[in-house]
């Protein structure tokens, strides 16, 4: 019973995520200086989605790509975690198929316009 409750108080109201989605996570993250002093800022990752696993569950995760320099970067992000502060969607154009691994390769993901 406490466990549910627990797990209810910790869910998030996230919007529907779907692979070839366009979104923008804000992660909190910390930043230790020099002199031992602890700063919390906010990162922005801005990728496409490539698959999601564990749907809108607590053990929900979200894989998002994104090329930089030439290099691909891909960062798996839980979704209820406390260090995600937001996910916003930028462009919601869904792919063919669940999980568009075939983007890793160069191949342009197929979206629907």
């Amino acid at each position: 019973m406490m466990i549910k409750t627990f797990r209810a108080a910790q869910l998030k109201e996230t919007p529907v995520l779907k692979a070839g989605f366009i979104v923008r996570v804000h992660q909190k993250i910390k930043d230790v200086s020099p002199d031992g002093k602890e700063k919390e800022r906010v990162q922005i990752f801005e990728g496409q989605v490539i698959g999601t696993k564990g749907g809108k569950a607590m053990n929900g995760t979200v894989t998002v790509r994104k090329v930089t320099s030439g290099i691909g970067i891909e960062r798996i992000f839980p979704i209820h975690s406390p260090n995600i502060e937001k996910i916003e969607v930028v462009k919601a154009t869904p792919a063919r198929k669940g999980k568009i691994l075939y983007t890793r390769k160069g191949k342009e993901a197929k979206v629907r316009e």
